[in-house]
């Protein structure tokens, strides 16, 4: 899977370092917050935050989206944890007003508690063939 390439490219760079996956398929922002404390064990130096897909998916508020990356941030910032935030956009059909108050949130916070950014999780993947299950989401 993911983690296992990327600690096998960290490790071919020279940095001996572990990586786990703490997503849960499926999973909203409400539920990575609800686990967070639990899930980033003590010695944990950088997050890899990509939450949010499913949130809009589910049509969530970006209000609530934005409010629980938020704490999430915050709690991971309190903790001394390294952050890369990874955006998402929202989808077309949600209409406008939605999407632009759901692109936002990314950049947003990522200036707020001044962690690095990588703009949106899916570039370079979204809309290729082959890169994707058949279903065009995963």
């Amino acid at each position: 899977g993911f983690t296992d390439r990327l600690q096998a490219a960290l490790g071919a760079k020279g940095h001996d370092v572990t990586v786990a996956n703490a997503g849960v398929s499926g999973d909203t922002t409400s539920g990575g917050l609800a686990r967070l404390d639990w899930s980033v064990p003590d010695g944990t130096q950088l997050v890899i935050l990509e939450l949010g897909a499913n949130d809009m998916l589910r049509g969530v508020s970006p209000d609530i989206t934005k409010k629980n990356l938020d704490e999430m941030l915050s709690k991971l910032k309190q903790r001394k944890i390294a952050v890369l935030l990874a955006g998402m956009r929202a989808a077309p059909n949600l209409g406008p007003d939605y999407q632009s108050a759901f692109d936002a949130i990314f950049p947003d916070l990522a200036k707020k508690y001044d962690v690095a950014l990588y703009p949106f999780f899916l570039d370079g993947v979204a809309g290729q063939p082959g890169m994707q299950l058949e279903d065009g989401l995963h």
